[in-house]
C-alpha cells in the first residue's frame, strides 16, 4: 500500500468548493482541508479568543496597514486549506486572486492565536507549512499570552513587520501573563 499523494491547489480548490455549494458561504469557514482534501472541522472559538483575535486584527492593521483580514482560507502546498486567524499581505497581492476562494498562496504574515485552540498539536505543522508556502513571519500567541515570531531562519525576537501585538493579561490563564515573547 503506497503513501497517498498530496493534492495539488487546483485539487484542494475543487474539494474546497464541494463543501462549500454557494460562493456567498465562503467566508463562514467551519472546516479546514487536509493535504489530502479530507475536511477537518474546526471549532468556533470562545468569545474571549474572538475578542483576542479582533485585538490582534486591530493592532496589526494599525501597525502596518490596513489589508489584514480575519479567519481567511489560505492554501499552502505541504498542509491543505488552512485557516489562520489573522493575515496581511501588500495591496498587489490581494489584487490577483478570486477572493470568493480560498487564496492561492500563504500571504507573507499569518498569525495563530492558541487560546482556547485545538491548533496546539499542529502548530509546528502550521507554522512550517505557512513559511514553506510563502509567509515572511508566522506568529503564534500562545495559550498564556506569550507572543512568538517565527521566520524561515527559525523563532526570531521581533517581527520583521514592526508588528507588536500588546495583549491584555486578563484574557489569558494565570492572569500575570503578557504579551511579551
Amino acid at each position: 500500500m503506497g503513501t497517498p499523494a498530496l493534492l495539488d491547489r487546483y485539487e484542494l480548490l475543487a474539494a474546497w468548493h464541494r463543501l462549500i455549494p454557494k460562493a456567498e458561504l465562503a467566508g463562514h469557514h467551519q472546516y479546514e482541508l487536509d493535504e489530502l482534501g479530507e475536511a477537518r472541522l474546526t471549532p468556533a472559538p470562545s468569545a474571549r479568543r474572538q475578542i483576542v483575535l479582533t485585538d490582534v486584527y486591530c493592532q496589526l492593521t494599525a501597525q502596518i496597514g490596513h489589508l489584514a483580514a480575519m479567519s481567511v482560507a489560505v492554501t499552502t502546498s505541504s498542509f491543505g486549506i488552512r485557516v489562520p486567524d489573522v493575515v496581511w499581505m501588500p495591496c498587489d497581492k490581494w489584487e490577483r486572486f478570486d477572493r470568493d476562494d480560498p487564496v492561492p498562496f500563504v500571504p507573507d504574515l499569518c498569525v495563530e492565536v492558541l487560546l482556547d485552540s485545538d491548533r496546539m498539536r499542529d502548530i509546528d505543522r502550521r507554522v512550517m507549512a505557512y513559511l514553506e508556502g510563502g509567509a515572511r513571519e508566522v506568529i503564534v500567541i500562545g495559550q498564556h499570552g506569550q507572543v512568538e515570531y517565527w521566520g524561515a531562519a527559525g523563532q526570531r525576537k521581533a517581527s520583521m513587520f514592526v508588528a507588536a501585538p500588546t495583549l491584555d493579561p486578563m484574557y489569558f490563564e494565570g492572569r500575570g501573563a503578557g504579551g511579551h515573547g
